[in-house]
């Protein structure tokens, strides 16, 4: 088992947090000042990227070894500039997002201000679920050295990963650009073999990320921010919330019969 600069680890863990504070803090502000929660969305892809590259500075003091930290702030970093480039650019002009729309009419309901409903009900939860999916960023470069054999198969999951969440985006605006095809069911290439190919993606990438720092104990725990991912991607925030907003296209009895709920397979006949 690979040894960890604990010490570091935990002044890394104090610096993250504190970079994330600041962070969605002005996240919030813009936020408040734009009326416009939808916003955090493309925050959520640049705050991993913020928490990765203070990690990897402070690491510097440590005696976590040179390689991890750079490898792991890279693979970060394209895949949450990607994310933050494809949601800012989706939602340019739109508006508000359907869902938050719908959180601050029920916050209005029960009499929560816009202000109350976005910090306690979207910006301190996004804040709170990246620190904890943030922990292989902030273990990782504070290992001793590089499990080499983890670090090859994370670097391929996470490849495999971002292959999947990038075509399956672009496959998805393409589709969806046609006004042919409005209101109907995605159901050709990736989207063929998964009903979400991109939250696959994002599922692997993470996976990917954790791998290549779970050569120590605390890079083992902290797979639990990949775990996180995973279960919130599958069961509340990403793949079971879309599918709520689809039921009612037609086809899609058919579609969920023959494709694959998240794991891409072959679809059935």
């Amino acid at each position: 088992m690979i040894d960890n600069d604990l010490s570091q680890t935990g002044l890394t863990f104090a610096a993250g947090f504190g970079a994330l504070l600041v962070f969605m803090g002005a996240g919030l502000a813009y936020a408040l000042r734009r009326h416009l929660l939808s916003i955090v969305d493309t925050l959520w892809g640049l705050g991993f990227v913020v928490v990765a590259l203070v990690s990897a500075l402070v690491s510097l003091g440590g005696d976590g070894g040179r390689a991890q930290r750079w490898i792991v702030l890279t693979m970060v970093a394209v895949w949450g500039l990607r994310l933050a480039w494809h949601v800012g650019g989706r939602n340019l002009g739109a508006g508000e997002d359907p869902r938050y729309a719908d959180l601050l009419q029920k916050g209005e309901a029960a009499g929560r201000s816009f202000a109350t409903t976005a910090v306690t009900r979207v910006f301190v939860p996004q804040g709170v679920a990246m620190f904890i999916v943030s922990a292989p960023l902030m273990v990782g470069p504070n290992n001793d050295r590089m499990s080499v054999p983890l670090a090859v198969l994370g670097i391929l999951v996470w490849a495999v990963g971002l292959f999947f969440e990038t075509v399956g985006d672009a496959q998805l605006k393409a589709y969806k650009s046609d006004p042919a095809n409005r209101g109907k069911i995605m159901d050709t290439g990736l989207w063929s073999l998964t009903r979400h190919p991109n939250y696959f993606g994002d599922a692997c990438v993470w996976w990917g990320i954790g791998l290549v720092g779970a050569g120590s104990w605390p890079g083992l725990v902290a797979l639990v921010g990949p775990a996180i991912m995973t279960y919130s991607l599958v069961n509340v925030t990403g793949a079971k919330l879309n599918e709520l907003g689809q039921r009612k296209k037609p086809g899609w009895d058919d579609y969920v019969r023959r494709t694959s709920y998240f794991v891409p397979l072959p679809p059935k006949r």
